[in-house]
């Protein structure tokens, strides 16, 4: 998966997380859209130990593919009622009332 992140000004950690394969792609429907190809979506390709130590961090997270959303699952940083699709693409993004 690639992580990429960003520091608001407030010191505050936004995290995407984005499968690979499809990182550089677009996806739309009649009313949403899913551009893939900013740099807002690229960084570096991180473990799932490391993107789990980061949702520990995170102020809000961006979760797009089947695999970043099942490891967003999994760890309990969201639920699958917070999911929709895009073109078949899940996209999910949640906001830490902790942070």
């Amino acid at each position: 998966m690639i992580v990429k992140e960003h520091i608001t000004a407030n010191n505050q950690l936004i995290l995407t997380v984005c499968d690979k394969e499809i990182i550089g792609k677009r996806f739309e429907t009649s009313d949403l859209k899913l551009d893939l190809s900013s740099d807002f979506y690229k960084g570096r390709e991180k473990t799932e130990k490391e993107i789990i130590k980061l949702f520990e961090q995170a102020y809000m997270i961006n979760l797009i593919g089947e695999k970043s959303v099942k490891l967003g699952l999994k760890s309990k940083v969201i639920s699958k009622k917070d999911i929709i699709k895009i073109k078949d693409i899940p996209y999910v993004q949640a906001v830490s009332l902790d942070s």
